[in-house]
């Protein structure tokens, strides 16, 4: 016993020492943290600088609908949470993600994939992948991102305004600590509670609160719906810049009010209090306009106006009074109204015969358009052209990003003179103004609204056709058209109904004289802002060869089939038909082919129906291998080059022959294939037919009766594919 006591202790002293010596050793060995910095739904790729990198993604990126062009490899303009819903690599609810940088791709082709639509994009310079956040046994990542700057932002000191440094580097986990300032400076006599201190970001030296930096944020974050908002950037950039020094700021007030609803503002004897260079007047935002409103401008006034009132009831109040009083927070640049997303050309008529005075007027109503409409990048944009002789543009549209910087653009317009050539006018709109670099947006409906005094003096039909099969939306505003004795010098009688769609008069909008034009503001602003009737228009409707392939097979019986027959009714009467709009061909098919009518052999909605209903039903087995071959040589071989093709495939069941071969023949033929399955049809082969996404071009339903479901959808969903493709 008494021998065990020492060894027993011995033997404790050797573990301790040895667990002692372990431990530095043990810590050396220890796996470095990844540390996964946080973005928001709207960073893209492109905007930090660094080749490769994780990040960890917010929940519900869907629903801020922040842009992803492409599918697999994405333009670096891309929202990176977005790119990663769209491949499938995070859910809606967030997670991590890593970014690999790549080079730029020739075409970026848009799709439809968890629950996310992407756009198509022709170029860009940068790409990127997204894979799942998950690194590699030994590979860390930075814990910061190097943010690319976007233009500088602005802190108020006193009356002045310093520029404040750029932050481009963002902490994931932390947030830098603010030096605290324990004297206030000497200028400024301030009482706050004891327990209140003022805390300042270096290097500045006056409060700055939470408030400034989202405004900034958000004006910043503006850019990121399109490449050409790059450009934007940098010219709004300027332009802040100048009125910051005051050398334009009677130009800002200008173009944000309508001076003709003040005439007190002439008067003389009052001095302009922007000419003064008040940072408050120069620094205050003009309220948006939502479209549904009646000129609620009149009411809403910038302070430069309130001040004037005041001064006329009340001389004692004084200019230099009012700049004493607090001093409101720069807001961010409009973003225009959401629910008007469109890019609009207006044509103006620059034509001798309109006159200055009528020319004015003009001028005034498309400045009273653009302060309703609500211009902003999210929102419409806005162009302007001035046709005489010849068109020429007056401001693209990626020139002006809202309605206050658009008034005095539009003042500025001088009339051209010449003849009313509309058609030519709509003939350069159609080749040369929607396009990328001139700020179309590709997913925004392309919309020219045409203003004609009289009427036009060449031939618009051929040209506003070409215009429609491309998709552009054209609305006829005709101010004082021809009399009786007058309607003999028109070069096109009844050229309205031939240049837009023939849909109700939707598209036309006659006023009676100039002087009642701006009644028509409204109207107008009310229907170019109707996406929904835009986006699936009758514009998208007229420039088709569509091809119905339909199974005849014994087991489809005479009932159902009579359905499916239907169902292709239903479809072609929601298109115009006629040789220069859409042209509808059908093919039957059972082992063997039958083509039931061409390509414009109906050139009319009545006939077309009626050779439809009249189709016999056939009987046999199912070859739709051989089906759609027959149709791409018997219907598609002959169809026009301006013209979509779409070819529409209907069946009850497996094919007897191979689907695939076809199938990936007419795609790479460039027909978009659509598959409708009924009963026992296969899916993977409806798959194969559909082109991809699948789930925007393949449908199944259980019984023939259901087909009418999907009228709507395919409707729908050709006119959305149409729309969403960037012109260029």
């Amino acid at each position: 016993m008494l021998l065990s006591a020492p060894l027993t202790a011995v033997w404790l002293v050797l573990l301790l020492s040895c667990g002692s010596e372990a431990k530095p050793n043990g810590s050396k060995t220890k796996k470095p943290k990844q540390v996964v910095p946080a973005i928001e739904c709207d960073v893209r790729a492109g905007k930090i600088n660094l080749p490769e990198f994780i990040a960890k993604c917010p929940s519900d990126c869907k629903q801020t609908k922040s842009q992803v062009y492409g599918t697999g490899v994405f333009a670096s303009i891309s929202s990176i949470c977005n790119a990663a819903i769209h491949s499938g690599v995070i859910t809606n609810s967030g997670g991590k993600v890593i970014v690999r940088k790549m080079a730029g791709q020739n075409i970026y082709k848009g799709s439809n994939s968890h629950g996310l639509r992407s756009l198509s994009l022709p170029k860009w310079r940068e790409s990127f992948v997204v894979s799942v956040g998950k690194p590699k046994k030994g590979v860390i990542y930075p814990s910061s991102l190097d943010y690319i700057p976007s233009r500088p932002t602005y802190s108020k000191t006193g009356q002045k305004e310093t520029k404040a440094p750029v932050v481009t580097t963002v902490m994931p986990a932390t947030t830098p600590e603010p030096t605290r300032t324990t004297t206030p400076p000497p200028t400024t006599a301030t009482t706050t509670p004891p327990p209140t201190t003022t805390t300042t970001l270096p290097p500045t030296t006056t409060t700055t609160t939470a408030k400034p930096r989202a405004a900034v944020h958000k004006a910043r974050d503006t850019d990121s719906s399109h490449p050409y908002f790059a450009s934007v950037a940098a010219a709004s950039s300027a332009r802040q810049s100048q009125n910051g020094h005051g050398k334009v700021t009677a130009q800002a007030i200008r173009g944000g009010t309508y001076t003709s609803r003040f005439p007190s503002r002439a008067k003389a004897g009052l001095r302009r209090p922007e000419a003064v260079g008040s940072p408050t007047i120069r620094r205050q935002p003009i309220p948006g306009h939502h479209s549904g409103t009646a000129f609620n401008r009149v009411v809403q006034m910038v302070p430069a106006e309130r001040n004037q009132q005041q001064q006329q009831n009340n001389p004692s109040f004084s200019v230099r009074e009012q700049d004493s009083l607090p001093r409101a927070n720069p807001e961010p640049v409009t973003q225009g109204d959401p629910n008007c997303k469109v890019d609009i050309a207006w044509l103006m008529d620059g034509s001798w015969s309109i006159g200055k005075r009528r020319f004015k007027i003009q001028k005034d109503f498309l400045a009273e358009v653009a302060q309703v409409i609500n211009v902003g990048m999210a929102g419409p944009m806005m162009g302007v052209i001035q046709y005489g002789d010849d068109p020429v543009t007056e401001f693209s549209l990626k020139a002006y990003t809202n309605s206050r910087e658009l008034k005095p653009a539009i003042d500025k317009i001088t009339q051209k003179g010449g003849m009313s050539n509309v058609g030519k006018a709509l003939s350069y709109i159609n080749k040369h103004y929607f396009s990328d670099a001139n700020g179309n947006r590709g997913g925004a409906p392309n919309v020219a609204v045409v203003l004609v005094d009289g009427w036009p003096t060449d031939k618009v039909e051929e040209a506003s056709r070409q215009a429609r099969e491309s998709g552009i939306n054209i609305f006829f505003v005709t101010i004082e058209g021809p009399d009786e004795n007058e309607k003999q010098n028109v070069v096109e009688p009844n050229f309205v109904d031939k240049a837009v769609c023939r849909t109700n008069g939707f598209y036309s909008l006659p006023v009676s004289s100039w002087f009642a034009l701006r009644k028509a503001v409204q109207p107008l602003v009310k229907r170019v802002c109707d996406t929904d009737r835009l986006v699936c228009s009758k514009t998208c409707l007229n420039a088709n060869d569509i091809a119905f392939v339909i199974d005849g097979s014994s087991s489809v019986g005479t009932g159902n089939f009579r359905t499916v027959l239907q169902f292709v009714a239903n479809i072609t009467r929601e298109f115009e038909i006629s040789d220069t709009d859409t042209r509808v061909g059908a093919v039957q098919y059972t082992y063997e082919q039958r083509l039931e009518f061409a390509f414009g052999q109906h050139n009319n909605k009545a006939d077309l129906l009626n050779a439809i209903k009249r189709i016999n039903y056939w009987s046999g087995g199912t070859s739709t291998g051989a089906a759609i071959t027959y149709a791409a040589e018997q219907l598609f071989s002959k169809s026009k080059p301006n013209k979509r093709k779409i070819m529409i495939v209907i069946t009850d069941g497996r094919s007897y022959d191979d689907v695939r071969a076809p199938a990936l023949a007419v795609h790479r033929q460039g027909v978009i294939a659509y598959s409708i399955g009924i009963a026992w049809a296969a899916q993977d082969e409806l798959e194969y037919i559909a082109t991809d996404p699948d789930k925007e071009h393949s449908y199944f339903v259980d019984e023939f009766d259901s087909l009418y479901k999907f009228v709507p959808k395919v409707v729908n969903n050709i006119c959305q594919e149409f729309n969403s493709q960037p012109r260029n």
